[in-house]
């Protein structure tokens, strides 16, 4: 493809009318084989330039409250369910599918860490991202719902390519709570991706609903065609605390 041709795409590729009319009105550079490799050159720059800087727009509004990476995990840490899936999870399949995944198990086990960790993956491959614990998000919601703002909010919420919430029964929330949670869920379920981080199992997430039926139809909407990991295990943060302590004390042995 020579320079021209290319020159044509990327002023389509990144809206830019004007240039591309001079580009294809040859009249308009005096050497134009020169000209169209500087302003090649130039461009190209510009689309990597505003690649990078919409990852990291993408990322900014993701509102992640740590940016968490896969690569900083052990992965022998992790519980074994949490090794064998986290490779195909790492491909992102489950987004395009409009998948969930939904990591319950011990605190400290690196549930939002893959969590946050698979929401960075997304961000870096173009995706929209959402990230809030879920008391956080209920606040949200309350407020949009006293301020009259709710449905806006309901139509973003929907449209997230991935919404993550993270700490589901860590805190208890009351009705308007639980019903406000159900209903936004309820609206990306086998459209879109939602990853949710809970200590509790399923049979336990009655307690923080506090309604049966409500929980009954959360749970069967939520685990439809989702990858469900057990995080059961040893602490992860506990392990690098142990090791943390452990290379202090050699330290100290050995300047003594």
């Amino acid at each position: 493809m020579d320079n021209k041709q290319q020159l044509i795409d990327i002023c389509k590729e990144l809206r830019l009318p004007s240039m591309r009319r001079m580009v294809l009105d040859e009249t308009s550079f005096q050497d134009s084989e020169q000209a169209f490799e500087i302003l090649l050159k130039v461009l190209l720059q510009e689309k990597k330039d505003r690649f990078i800087r919409a990852k990291q727009s993408r990322i900014r509004a993701a509102n992640f409250p740590q940016k968490k990476l896969l690569d900083e995990l052990i992965l022998d840490y992790l519980p074994e369910q949490a090794q064998q899936k986290l490779p195909q999870l790492k491909l992102l399949d489950f987004i395009k599918e409009g998948q969930n995944v939904i990591l319950t198990g011990s605190p400290g086990t690196g549930k939002s860490h893959i969590a946050v960790g698979l929401g960075m993956e997304a961000c870096l491959a173009g995706y929209r991202v959402f990230f809030a614990t879920v008391p956080s998000l209920i606040n949200q919601l309350k407020e949009h719902r006293s301020e009259r703002t709710l449905r806006s909010f309901e139509l973003k919420f929907e449209k997230y390519d991935l919404v993550i919430i993270d700490e589901l029964g860590y805190i208890s929330f009351d009705k308007e709570g639980a019903e406000l949670l159900f209903s936004h869920l309820s609206l990306r379920a086998g459209r879109k991706s939602t990853i949710i981080t809970s200590n509790l199992s399923f049979l336990k997430w009655q307690d923080i609903f506090h309604d049966p039926v409500l929980t009954a139809a959360l749970t069967d909407r939520l685990t439809h065609k989702s990858h469900v990991v057990n995080m059961v295990g040893p602490s992860f943060r506990m392990r690098e605390t142990e090791e943390w302590m452990k290379g202090n004390a050699e330290k100290m042995v050995a300047q003594n």
